[in-house]
């Protein structure tokens, strides 16, 4: 697919599949990676580290730990605990993609890791990202790295093509039990969610206005993804105050760049 075709095909859907954004080593490098961040979230919870903040438990795992490590949903901020995970954020091949979507000038909003665990990964109800997010125009894309394989089996991504063009909606809570509707929503046709499995690797950029769920991963093989959003140089804050985030491209090279609210 042409850079054009790309663009082209993220307007209209809302989404684009990138197959094998990541070779195997770097897969297993954060794959690897992965597994220290467990044994620091162990850490962290026993000794009452302040670092233990960027590590969230999974709400309906009726548990906190299993076989001795903490039984994580999800790790904020990577980019301060993991200089993988932070590298990561500016690989070549991923900053190319997005600066072909929404412009040279890159600001890293969000980096997180959504992990679905074996047997404990919570379902995610549908929702779009901009409906939590304070920004202005609603207009980032999110970047879902698959870190092992995502199947139907351990809760990969799903999506409702072209639902960016709705607008900003009501979506209620995204964490979810397993035995719990996915949205409240009776009038979303549910024949239009198109499942979206991924190879390890393999990537899926989306805008933070398209709605996506995930079911609950009930598998013994986790779901491991690593999730950046990126805000081009046109967004600013909602409200009022300032905040300060870290360039990825563009900018004239600066480090950082604060936004301020309209």
């Amino acid at each position: 697919m042409t850079c054009k075709e790309q663009k082209h095909n993220f307007e209209r859907d809302g989404y684009l599949v990138v197959e094998n954004l990541l070779s195997a080593g770097e897969v297993e490098t954060c794959q690897s990676e992965v597994h220290r961040l467990h044994e620091l979230a162990t850490k962290c919870f026993e000794n009452d580290d302040p670092r233990r903040g960027h590590f969230q438990l999974e709400p309906y795992a009726n548990q906190e730990t299993h076989h001795g490590s903490p039984i994580l949903r999800k790790i904020e901020q990577t980019g301060n605990l993991s200089e993988v995970f932070f590298n990561l954020a500016q690989h070549p091949d991923l900053v190319k993609t997005v600066q072909n979507l929404i412009g040279e000038d890159l600001l890293l909003f969000r980096s997180t890791l959504m992990l679905k665990p074996a047997l404990f990964g919570s379902a995610h109800g549908l929702h779009q990202d901009s409906a939590y997010w304070p920004m202005d125009p609603p207009a980032l894309v999110s970047v879902s790295i698959a870190l092992n394989d995502a199947t139907p089996e351990n809760g990969c991504f799903k999506v409702i093509p072209k639902s960016h063009l709705w607008g900003v909606q009501e979506w209620g809570r995204i964490a979810r039990r397993n035995d719990e509707p996915l949205t409240e929503r009776t009038e979303i046709d549910q024949s239009e969610v198109i499942t979206v499995p991924l190879s390890a690797g393999s990537t899926v950029l989306f805008h933070s206005l398209l709605a996506h769920e995930s079911e609950a991963n009930l598998s013994p093989h986790p779901r491991n993804t690593a999730l950046y959003a990126y805000c081009p140089s046109r967004v600013r804050l909602k409200g009022s105050g300032q905040r300060t985030f870290r360039v990825v491209a563009g900018f004239s090279g600066k480090s950082e760049v604060a936004l301020t609210s309209r």
